[in-house]
């Protein structure tokens, strides 16, 4: 296959077929009139479920042979990888599970002599991690993907050579893929072309998870995606992990993107530089939630008891966040303090994370306090804090009262130099929580279970 070609190219038999852009023409013909435009899409349909469905009869074994033809037709070394997954896999219904090709390193002939295999089966992951793609290959390789419709997930991460034409056909499959609903870019630059080619395809996408780790998404182009992402309807998940987010112009920009989609369900921003002041920016956003956002995720971001002033104000008023992770960042016993009332005042928080967040005994009778209010609260993360003796007997006498946690997570391990009727203490309490929590679970499982036999009965 020639990505920008007007050959024909060769089918595996040896045949000659139209480009996969290209439509057959009738000897003769010296006029061409094109039927309405959704005949035109349905007969692109039929023509390609009917080319999927002339190799999806095909077996493992005759994929596997199919393959080593198509590298002898490309003068290229066949991929032991892909040869060990075919002869290993699982394939039901012309589907398998995965085709993990991390770490090869795939020119173009590779790329190229991979397509008997993308037009024979459908997988749910395809993971071209540091596949070390060049341009015409990773354009090539894209180009098959989508007309294919090979994949429901796609992990393109650590590829940092993509060229133009790379993140062209890049583009083009996140716009008219029908298939792909999750896309994970990590470990490469997203500035200039790459930025706006994605924030312009992300207009009309269909997925539903994009995954932009490690990026250098900071400054214009988190401005020119949070653009496209105001008016998207299809994202629910959005991971921007890593990405030197700042408290000032980046925070700002991703309040707006709250205050204006209320499609987006996951935002992730672990491991940047929001702050006090950004806290501030994203709370603003979030009091215009009134459907959408259920998980926040801000851990490791240089937030203070000051930022806490913040969410204090924001948290009576939410009515659909359900996961909030806080943790790594310097709160301290004074920060839990003044969330303890504004979170009794919530309705919608049901999993807390404030792991490594400099909490003591003091903080977690807050907290314990909350516990014994809340009737809604699932999950409570308190690890790497210290949590001791004093604040495992208030959590284990607020769990006497509180009906709705399922979990609660304390580190386990009691220190070395506590003597041992403290060991011993300790180990009782956690137990005594533990077992608290789980009888809080099956309480909440057998809830669950007469709930929906009563209205399957109705």
């Amino acid at each position: 296959m020639t990505h920008c070609s007007d050959n024909n190219e060769e089918t595996d038999d040896g045949t000659e077929k139209p480009k996969r852009n290209q439509t057959k023409k009738s000897k003769g013909e010296k006029h061409v009139s094109f039927p309405p435009d959704e005949q035109i899409v349905s007969g692109f349909a039929e023509s390609r479920t009917a080319d999927r469905k002339a190799y999806s009869c095909l077996t493992l074994a005759e994929v596997m042979e199919a393959y080593l033809q198509s590298c002898s037709r490309h003068q290229v070394q066949p991929r032991e990888l892909v040869l060990q997954q075919l002869q290993q896999g699982v394939c039901v219904g012309g589907s398998m599970e995965r085709l993990d090709l991390k770490g090869e390193r795939l020119d173009h002939r590779s790329c190229e002599a991979l397509e008997v295999v993308l037009k024979s089966l459908h997988f749910d992951f395809i993971n071209l991690q540091a596949a070390q793609l060049e341009e015409n290959g990773a354009s090539s390789l894209l180009d098959m993907i989508l007309f294919y419709e090979s994949t429901t997930h796609l992990d393109i991460s650590d590829n940092s050579s993509l060229g133009a034409s790379g993140w062209r056909a890049l583009a083009h499959l996140i716009k008219q893929s029908v298939r792909l609903s999750r896309l994970d870019v990590c470990n490469v630059s997203l500035v200039d072309y790459p930025a706006q080619s994605l924030s312009k395809a992300l207009l009309t996408s269909r997925l539903t998870a994009l995954h932009l780790h490690n990026t250098q998404l900071s400054g214009r182009p988190l401005y020119t995606l949070v653009g496209t992402l105001k008016t998207n309807r299809a994202l629910k998940e959005l991971h921007l992990t890593n990405n030197l987010l700042n408290s000032y112009q980046d925070a700002l920009h991703l309040g707006d993107l709250l205050r204006y989609n209320s499609t987006l369900q996951t935002l992730e921003l672990s491991d940047n530089a929001v702050a006090d002041a950004g806290l501030e920016e994203l709370c603003d956003g979030l009091r215009w939630q009134t459907a959408g956002l259920k998980v926040l995720l801000l851990r490791n971001n240089q937030i203070t008891v000051e930022g806490m002033h913040h969410l204090a104000k924001a948290l009576p008023g939410l009515k659909v966040l359900q996961v909030l992770d806080l943790g790594a960042n310097l709160l301290g016993n004074k920060g839990v303090q003044m969330i303890r009332e504004p979170l009794m005042m919530n309705s919608s928080v049901l999993q807390l994370s404030l792991t490594q967040a400099n909490i003591t005994c003091e903080g977690v009778v807050a907290l314990a306090e909350f516990l014994a209010e809340s009737r809604q609260i699932q999950r409570l993360d308190l690890r790497q804090n210290e949590v001791k003796v004093g604040g495992l007997m208030a959590l284990s006498l607020a769990l006497r009262i509180n009906r709705s946690l399922a979990r609660l997570d304390v580190d386990l391990t009691p220190s070395q130099e506590q003597d041992e009727f403290l060991k011993e203490t300790e180990t009782q309490l956690q137990t005594e929580i533990a077992q608290r929590c789980l009888a809080n679970a099956s309480s909440s499982s057998l809830q669950t279970e007469t709930s929906e036999t009563s209205t399957t009965n109705q």
